[in-house]
């Protein structure tokens, strides 16, 4: 491993945040397992924020020795991170970098130079707060590749059937998300649920509501709208069988429903129509604090 190496900018590695939490501790296998099933090295990533410590503030202590303390503590850090990193994946390529402020900044540029960046859940103080507080919105919705949040407990020993779980809300802006879902589902050899929602509404919304349809020709509409979002992946993908779910309403309820059976559940990071923040501020937001599994949130190229 090296230290303070930069990250690679070929895009053939899958970074990690890491702080010595257990939540990290899952976030660093799944990674591994990830990069190493896939062929790509994995880069460790560690921010050391002296704001939190309050030594950055306090009198009659020399900086120099800060810094001193700061650089020990995150060799310890990244070298635990590796150690976990080789129990996973044995043999796997591994580079690491130190930032000495843990700002959303960083990670954003971080996702210019890599395959997919992976986070915990939760974390200990230096980057749990960070990443489950106000960054990893601002992460996730300027992130130029995908994003996980590992959530869960750690995937059952090899093989793990569990399917993927991708959520489709009908608009262009989630075929990015369908994509990756696809990829995802074509990797792990396993089937691929997609879930389809006709509204943004509570389960239940639209009983109370004063409206006049007919749920059967509602399902048929819906459904031909969700063969025209998977369209032409069958041909990519020939192997990944595709298991249709279609629901009225309630995209949190069914989709935080189907993590507890999935690996993996993928989500676009807006919602329905394109406006910004509707998806990641409901939904998305939902599962990233509590799904029973991994979330990946993949941004539409559009800005």
């Amino acid at each position: 491993m090296k230290p303070h190496g930069e990250t690679p900018r070929d895009h053939n590695n899958v970074t990690v945040g890491v702080d010595g939490s257990p939540a990290s501790t899952r976030a660093v296998r799944w990674a591994a397992a990830t990069a190493a099933q896939r062929g790509l090295s994995l880069h460790l990533v560690h921010a050391v924020d002296f704001a939190t410590t309050g030594w950055a503030a306090t009198p009659f202590v020399q900086t120099s020795r800060v810094f001193e303390w700061a650089e020990e503590d995150a060799k310890a850090v990244l070298g635990e991170a590796e150690r976990i990193a080789r129990q996973s994946a044995p043999g796997l390529e591994i580079t690491a970098a130190v930032a000495l402020t843990g700002t959303a900044k960083w990670l954003v540029r971080l996702s210019r130079e890599t395959r997919m960046l992976v986070l915990g859940e939760s974390g200990g103080g230096r980057l749990g707060e960070m990443f489950l507080g106000s960054t990893p919105v601002a992460v996730i919705g300027h992130a130029t590749c995908p994003v996980v949040v590992v959530r869960g407990e750690d995937a059952p020993s090899e093989p793990d059937y569990r399917p993927v779980v991708v959520g489709i809300d009908g608009s262009p802006l989630s075929e990015n998300a369908l994509a990756a879902a696809f990829e995802e589902a074509s990797f792990r050899d396993v089937d691929l649920v997609a879930v389809h929602i006709w509204s943004d509404l509570k389960v239940g919304a639209l009983e109370t509501m004063p409206l006049e349809f007919e749920p059967e020709a509602l399902e048929d509409v819906e459904r031909v709208l969700l063969g025209e979002r998977l369209a032409g992946y069958g041909e990519r993908y020939p192997d990944v069988t595709v298991i249709r779910k279609i629901y009225v309403d309630g995209p949190r309820t069914h989709l935080q429903a189907w993590s507890e059976h999935a690996q993996l559940v993928v989500v676009g990071s807006r919602g329905r129509g394109g406006f910004k923040g509707l998806v990641l501020g409901s939904t998305s937001n939902s599962l990233l604090r509590a799904a029973h599994c991994p979330v990946m949130v993949v941004r539409p190229d559009e800005d």
